[in-house]
């Protein structure tokens, strides 16, 4: 059975009265809300307060959920938007992106492309590297800044992040294309080469 079946049974029989069916949901996708919580907020207690109050949120809203899109994509969307909200209330700036995730092949691999740390000019080349790409993601406009993160840290399909965005995926690839351009331009700036100089390094 296949993650979006078995979600939406578990959905179905949430909105038949079984509030157990959305316990076994929480279980599953706390960790994973927590974790793109945290791509906005700083405090670990207060990603898991918000991801607490999507999973509310979510539950308040499952009544209408009608199964157009996968419960995770319309998850996200929600825990997203909850993120967003409380960054906005509370004036914080997002938290450091998470370049040291595996990423799929189809990714766009950063990750590939800083790696030099075998001596120590390269451990702080690579901090560089990685500290001027969290301030190129973060001086993103929020559409590109969401559609690069889905993307490259959370490892969505453009499908999926299309989805979660609520736009066509040809609007999440204008998106991440306009992304990684802005970022490697940043790149350029600071090293004088791009990303094509940071991978000769390696």
């Amino acid at each position: 059975m296949s993650a979006d079946v078995s979600d939406l049974s578990l959905v179905r029989r949430v909105q038949r009265g079984d509030k157990g069916a959305f316990d076994a949901l929480v279980l599953k996708y706390q960790h994973k809300l927590v974790k793109l919580v945290m791509r906005y907020v700083r405090n670990p207690a207060e990603a898991e307060d918000i991801a607490q109050e999507a999973f509310i949120k979510a539950y308040r809203a499952l009544p209408q959920f009608r199964g157009d899109s996968a419960f995770y994509t319309w998850l996200y969307r929600i825990a997203i938007n909850t993120a967003k909200n409380a960054v906005v209330s509370r004036d914080r700036s997002p938290i450091e992106y998470d370049l040291d995730r595996n990423n799929t092949d189809e990714s766009y691999d950063m990750q590939g492309r800083m790696k030099d740390a075998e001596t120590p000019e390269g451990l702080v080349l690579t901090d560089e590297i990685r500290s001027t790409v969290n301030a190129a993601i973060d001086a993103l406009p929020e559409d590109l800044r969401t559609a690069i993160v889905l993307r490259e840290l959370e490892g969505l399909s453009y499908e999926e992040i299309a989805a979660t965005m609520d736009c066509p995926v040809g609007t999440v690839r204008s998106r991440i294309f306009r992304a990684r351009e802005a970022i490697d331009r940043r790149l350029r700036e600071v090293f004088e080469g791009g990303l094509g100089r940071v991978e000769e390094l390696g």
